[in-house]
C-alpha cells in the first residue's frame, strides 16, 4: 500500500481521533444536549496511536501556531488605527492556509452568494449578507470575479466561514444569527463554521456558550462547527449521525476543550491548540467524506 502524503495523512488523524478516540466515550444523547470534552478524555483515547513513529498532534499544532503567529503582525505595525483591515488581513490569513489542503477544482475567495427562487409565478434574486470566505467548485461558473472576490449562485458553493478577530458571550449571539441567516438563505446543507482567531473566556463559560447553543433550537443544523479561539472546538451532530456504533436520534452539539490536560504524574499539563485544526480538518472532511476513506 503506498503511503499518503505526509499532510493529508496528518489531516486523516485528526479527524480519526476525533470520530474515534473522543466520541468513544459518549454515546448519543435521547435528547438535544451539549456535551463537553476535556483534553485528558481525548489522551485516553490517543493512547491507541502510539505505535505511530511520526508526531500528527505536534504537525496540527503547528497550523495553530502558524496562524496565531502571522495574525499579529498588522496589529503589531498598526496598533489600533485600522480595524477593518486587521480583520481583513485575518481572513486572508485563515484562507491561505485552508488554500494549500484545496484541490485545483476547488477555490476560494469572499463574496456574496446569489440564488433565485419562485414567488407567485414570477422569479426573483436574492442575494445573501457578504461571506468572509467562500469555498467553491471553480469548474462551474461564477458570475462575477476580481481577485479573491467573488459572486456566484449557490449550488457551487461548498463551504462558508463567517471569520472574527475576537468572540465574547455577550456578541456570540449575533455573530450566530448572521451565520443561521446566510444557511437558510443557500438552503443545501454545507460546512458552515464560524472562526474566531480568540475567546473570552468567563469563569461559567461552558454554561454560558451552551445556553446560547441552546437558544439555536432547531436552527443549530445550519451552523454546524466553531473554532473558539485556538482551544475550544465546537461540533454541530445531526440526528442519525453515527457516534460510537450507535445511531444519534437526535441533534446536539459537542463542545471539545483543549485548555487543559493531566500528565502522568497528576499535575496539569500545558494546553493543547487543537481548534484551528480540528476546523480545518472538519472541513475538508465534510466536503469530501468517503473519498478520503483511503487515508488511514
Amino acid at each position: 500500500m503506498n503511503r499518503p502524503c505526509f499532510g493529508c495523512f496528518a489531516y486523516h488523524w485528526v479527524i480519526d481521533i476525533f470520530r474515534v478516540c473522543v466520541l468513544s466515550r459518549f454515546s448519543c444523547p435521547s435528547k438535544r444536549s451539549y456535551k463537553s470534552v476535556t483534553a485528558e478524555q481525548v489522551d485516553a483515547g490517543k493512547q491507541e496511536k502510539k505505535t505511530m513513529s511520526i508526531n500528527p498532534e505536534k504537525f496540527q499544532e503547528s497550523i495553530t501556531n502558524e496562524l496565531e503567529v502571522v495574525k499579529d503582525r498588522v496589529r503589531n505595525l498598526i496598533g489600533d488605527a485600522h480595524w477593518g483591515e486587521e480583520g481583513r488581513f485575518k481572513e486572508a490569513v485563515l484562507k491561505n492556509v485552508i488554500r494549500r489542503f484545496l484541490p485545483s477544482s476547488l477555490s476560494i475567495g469572499t463574496g456574496f452568494i446569489v440564488k433565485s427562487k419562485k414567488v407567485s409565478g414570477s422569479t426573483e434574486i436574492g442575494v445573501s449578507k457578504q461571506v468572509d470566505i467562500i469555498v467553491y467548485n471553480n469548474r462551474i461558473p461564477v458570475l462575477f470575479c476580481e481577485g479573491d472576490f467573488i459572486i456566484t449562485t449557490h449550488t457551487n458553493v461548498k463551504a462558508t466561514v463567517e471569520v472574527k478577530t475576537k468572540v465574547t458571550n455577550s456578541n456570540f449571539q449575533e455573530i450566530l444569527r448572521k451565520s443561521v441567516e446566510n444557511a437558510k438563505f443557500m438552503g443545501n446543507r454545507i460546512f458552515n463554521g464560524i472562526f474566531a482567531y480568540d475567546y473570552e473566556k468567563t469563569t461559567d463559560w461552558v454554561a454560558s456558550l451552551t445556553r446560547i447553543l441552546e437558544g439555536l433550537s432547531g436552527d443549530g443544523k445550519y451552523v454546524n462547527h466553531m473554532a473558539l479561539g485556538p482551544q475550544v472546538f465546537v461540533k454541530h451532530w445531526n440526528q442519525g449521525a453515527t457516534v460510537n456504533s450507535d445511531t444519534c436520534n437526535s441533534d446536539f452539539y459537542g463542545i471539545y476543550d483543549f485548555s487543559s490536560r493531566a500528565n502522568e504524574n497528576g499535575s496539569r499539563g500545558e494546553p493543547r491548540k487543537l481548534s484551528f485544526s480540528y476546523f480545518i480538518s472538519n472541513l475538508l472532511y465534510d466536503i469530501f467524506g468517503d473519498q478520503l476513506s483511503d487515508r488511514v
